[in-house]
């Protein structure tokens, strides 16, 4: 509707004169804030999926969802299987696979929180029954995940966490059944990070140096697997690394009433580093392997 149609209104409508005008002195900007493939707003989210997105939180949910969805059909799991989810985070993807695929799923993770929160979102989509969850370390999965017992595994994010990947890629070998396979990610070094940008990597993301793709594809056929696909997902990590950038700075009040003003001078020093650390010298693999039959 024009302006001069609307009695309320007290502005009027734009000229196509100054709409040209517009678009010829700021055209270079939209290219830059929007992107340059065209001058419109891009399908973030996707007409009946989950709920809309209006919001970078929102996004960054959608994002999850469809890299888990990515996961579980490279995994392939069906029904009956059980699958071990190493380093299980809050849950939401042990619970997305199983809904997915009818499998059962046991997740492991270091955290005593994080179980009790994978629990309640089992319970709460009711799968409880065959999603479960203990608190466990990967690198020493012990005598309660027995040998051949488990279909298939993932990691998701989990293994840059672990100091020794090469046992922590043993005992996955050794609970898997012939045949099974492992899907894991890893953050991988690009370039030289200097010695700041490491430390500052060590303490936010609490996970040390990241590996050139070389060394980890030698640690997965140490531990016994074979490669059946390696993809490279570095652009996924660098949006993320902005995403991250943007929604620290969003919530920063928030941040601050929650950890003190002194914790937060620091960690805005910290994510500055480590956005410039993420550009520049992270990259994100996906590995998927096979303990041979």
């Amino acid at each position: 509707m024009a302006a001069d149609e609307n009695p309320d209104s007290t502005q009027t409508a734009p000229t196509p004169e100054e709409v040209g005008a517009s678009y010829d002195r700021f055209g270079d900007l939209y290219g830059l804030i929007l992107g340059d493939s065209a001058i419109h707003i891009g399908m973030w989210s996707s007409p009946g999926e989950r709920a809309p997105a209006s919001t970078l939180t929102d996004l960054a949910n959608l994002a999850m969802d469809r890299q888990t969805d990515f996961y579980i059909d490279a995994l392939g799991p069906g029904p009956g299987d059980h699958v071990l989810d190493i380093g299980c985070g809050t849950g939401g993807p042990a619970v997305r696979l199983a809904r997915a695929s009818g499998a059962r799923v046991t997740g492991v993770t270091v955290s005593a929180s994080q179980v009790g929160l994978c629990t309640a979102r089992a319970e709460e989509a009711g799968l409880a029954d065959r999603v479960g969850f203990r608190l466990g370390n990967a690198m020493d999965l012990g005598e309660d995940h027995a040998d051949a017992s488990y279909d298939a595994a993932w990691g998701i994010d989990s293994f840059p966490h672990m100091s020794d990947r090469l046992a922590a890629l043993r005992h996955a070998w050794r609970v898997l059944k012939p045949g099974g396979r492992l899907l894991f990610t890893e953050f991988t070094r690009r370039g030289e990070p200097s010695a700041e940008h490491l430390a500052v990597y060590r303490s936010v993301w609490t996970s040390p140096p990241p590996q050139d793709t070389a060394t980890l594809l030698g640690w997965t056929a140490e531990a016994g697997f074979e490669l059946i696909r390696l993809e490279n997902h570095t652009s996924n990590v660098a949006i993320s690394g902005e995403l991250m950038h943007f929604l620290y700075h969003d919530n920063h009040a928030r941040i601050a009433e929650r950890y003190g003003e002194e914790a937060t001078a620091e960690m805005d020093a910290a994510m500055l580093a480590l956005r410039a650390f993420i550009g520049r010298h992270l990259g994100y693999h996906v590995f998927l392997v096979a303990k041979p039959r």
